[in-house]
């Protein structure tokens, strides 16, 4: 029993490892600098109205199905860059880009 418990503990540990280290260095061809350029206009608190610049440029590069994976991994984005997710759903299309229809 005691076993299965380390066991379990240790795959925990592993998950939110990996989770981490794929945040640090951005997902979905999404840099972590392209993360920070957008997160004004995501922020839990007193988001911007519009993405600047540099927020719709790094959106424009990023694998935007991919990124509809990860919407329901709010946790993530929360504890990692302050995001409140459907704000960031949202930055695509006020940068002119569409969203996968199944997103």
């Amino acid at each position: 029993m005691a076993k299965a418990q380390a066991m379990g503990a240790l795959l925990t540990i592993l998950v939110v490892l990996a989770t981490s280290a794929e945040m640090a260095h951005g997902i979905c061809n999404l840099s972590s600098n392209g993360i920070r350029a957008c997160q004004p206009a995501a922020a839990i608190r007193n988001p911007t109205e519009q993405p600047s610049a540099a927020c719709c440029a790094a959106l424009a590069g990023a694998n935007l199905p991919c990124l509809c994976r990860y919407k329901n991994a709010a946790g993530v984005w929360v504890r990692f860059y302050r995001i409140d997710i459907n704000r960031a759903m949202g930055l695509p299309g006020k940068c002119g880009l569409a969203m996968p229809a199944n997103c």
